[in-house]
């Protein structure tokens, strides 16, 4: 019997080494018995069973087993059922082997779960995989705990009919205390995961539970403490082995679950570090993650999923300002290819390439085929079906069909305050300004700092003819954040309600950005379109046109160059963006 000495919790499994509640190591006391042996408490839950059943052991000389074959049973008020863990066998030290066996372990039993409680009417066909509580007194570890949980969300959506809450939705929740209820409502999910990470030196220990929301019940927990080399070269033949232990059929396919992404515990390491740095949406971290994902691939040339990641920062950089179009966006192009060429099977590849097609080459016929095509193979894919609809669709002036495109995206990803925000812009570009100033101002409810909403309800109250919240809001805006754009919204109110010295005085601040940063040539166009100077404001979207910026695509539906559309010069870039 062994105690932890820091919350005297009591475990029964000698073969434990650390407390699952706060990951201190176990000492022996095996005069201490407590009513609360060999139970925990995650978030609100509670469990006096421990519904975990395993299977007798089998040696396999080909198999390396990096925990104990495991069977997970459907919540039941059965008598509570043992637990034995075996002792793992020692390997050379890798930190990232050791969380991706969590990874992979974890997301076989929760599959089997869902495949067979598919069966009874209590299936669980959602869920929500929070990010995992670094418990190792350092922030340098932050990406691994973060990345774990990246990586059985990515592992478990792969699974069809099985709606995985996103990355962007979960992280708000990192660093915070959490009701299981109240997450699993606000998500829209009937399964909340959690899990807490340790390291030690080279040693790594992690929790992990699975608990139902709509019954508040544990319906699966385990705790690795693992030392283990080589993980990703041997990850098929052990996620083989459990599929083949829990005979799980996985809908008829566990290719999703098991897949081999990379056989270098580097390469993988550097992904996670740069997902970590992509889920930040800034500049100075986008170009963080490039480094980290052009790391991975140096460390491996086929790592597709690499080359998918490096995508997504290229495309991202000139909406934050962080590089021009034709610096960032051929790049991006480039490595979504790459990584179609490595592995067609990639989502979130065919989504990149899409929105490259759509933004940069304006072929919207080819976009329309890779959303499809990414929704076909992930229709759980949020960003898939917001950028089909926000830039494949609604730019054709498809405004109805964009709208419900980007509202499944809002089911899919409830919490995401760039989709919601989406929404309300599309309001904007259907002229259905009290709807978009509803929506918006839901958005900012859920995050009063989100800048981007801020700016885009300004556009809303401007258009309504709210002067004077419309000020406020870009300044609110421009308070949050120096986004190029919203300085020239701000501009385009002040020349449009007469203010003509501060418009000018906008557009100055724009030249000055524009020297120390990528400045979008429509900042300027939008300005002096609400000076009433249509000349110039045709020379800077003439610039657009050549440099290729993503807001030509918006041309035929823009609200803020409403006094254009008249002149013929108008009609004529819509043409040639092909918007006709």
């Amino acid at each position: 019997m062994k105690r932890c000495p820091q919350c005297n919790r009591v475990e029964t499994d000698e073969a434990l080494k650390f407390c699952r509640v706060d990951g201190a190591t176990l000492v022996s006391d095996s005069g201490s018995v407590s009513a609360d042996s060999g139970t925990g408490k995650f978030g609100t839950a509670q469990s006096n069973e421990i519904e975990t059943s395993i299977l007798p052991h089998r040696t396999d000389a080909n198999i390396n087993r990096a925990t104990a074959p495991t069977t997970v049973l459907p919540p039941q008020p059965a008598p509570s059922a043992t637990r034995e863990l075996s002792k793992p066998r020692r390997r050379k030290p890798i930190v990232i082997a050791s969380a991706g066996i969590a990874v992979l372990a974890a997301a076989m039993i929760i599959g089997g779960y869902f495949y067979w409680s598919r069966k009874s009417n209590t299936a669980i066909q959602s869920i929500a995989v929070l990010p995992f509580e670094n418990r190792s007194g350092t922030s340098d570890t932050d990406y691994l705990s973060d990345g774990l949980a990246d990586s059985l969300i990515y592992r478990l959506s792969q699974l069809p009919n099985l709606k995985v809450s996103p990355t962007s939705s979960v992280m708000r929740y990192k660093g915070k205390d959490t009701d299981v209820a109240a997450v699993a409502s606000a998500l829209q999910v009937d399964a909340v995961m959690s899990g807490r990470l340790v390291q030690r030196g080279d040693d790594l220990s992690i929790s992990v539970q699975l608990i139902d929301a709509r019954s508040n019940k544990l319906i699966w927990a385990e705790q690795y403490e693992r030392k283990m080399a080589d993980l990703l070269a041997t990850q098929r033949e052990i996620a083989a082995s459990i599929a083949q232990k829990l005979q799980l059929k996985l809908a008829g396919d566990e290719k999703g679950i098991t897949k081999k992404y990379t056989n270098s515990n580097e390469a993988y390491q550097s992904y996670l570090r740069g997902r970590f740095y992509w889920n930040k949406r800034n500049a100075d971290a986008l170009k963080k993650s490039i480094e980290y994902f052009n790391q991975a691939i140096e460390q491996d040339p086929n790592f597709a999923l690499a080359y998918a990641g490096l995508a997504d920062s290229y495309d991202l950089l000139p909406y934050y300002s962080a590089g021009s179009p034709e610096q960032s966006v051929p790049k991006g192009k480039a490595a979504a290819r790459k990584a179609l060429e490595i592995d067609d099977s990639l989502a979130e590849a065919h989504t990149a390439l899409a929105y490259e097609l759509c933004v940069y080459d304006w072929n919207f016929a080819e976009s329309a085929k890779e959303f499809q095509r990414a929704i076909e193979l992930n229709p759980n894919y949020a960003t898939a079906h917001q950028w089909y609809g926000d830039r494949a669709l609604v730019c054709l002036g498809r405004i109805d069909e964009g709208v419900a495109e980007v509202k499944r995206a809002v089911q899919l990803d409830p919490l995401s305050l760039i989709i919601n925000a989406d929404v309300g812009e599309i309001y904007i570009y259907a002229r259905q300004y009290d709807q978009a100033i509803e929506q918006l101002r839901r958005t900012i409810e859920m995050d009063p700092n989100f800048y981007n909403a801020h700016w885009r309800l300004g556009k809303a109250y401007e258009k309504k003819g709210n002067v004077q919240d419309a000020l406020a809001e870009y300044q609110k805006a421009r308070q949050l954040n120096d986004d190029p754009l919203v300085l020239a919204s701000f501009g385009h109110l002040l020349g449009s309600s007469g203010k003509r010295d501060q418009a000018l005085k906008a557009l100055d601040q724009l030249q000055q950005m524009a020297k120390q940063r990528y400045v979008s040539a429509y900042s300027f166009a939008i300005v002096y379109e609400g000076l009433g100077d249509k000349d110039k404001a045709f020379q800077w979207l003439e610039k657009g046109y050549q440099d290729r910026i993503y807001e030509m695509n918006y041309l035929k539906v823009d609200a803020l160059l409403e006094d254009l559309r008249s002149d013929p010069r108008f009609a004529d870039l819509v043409r040639r963006v092909g918007l006709q």
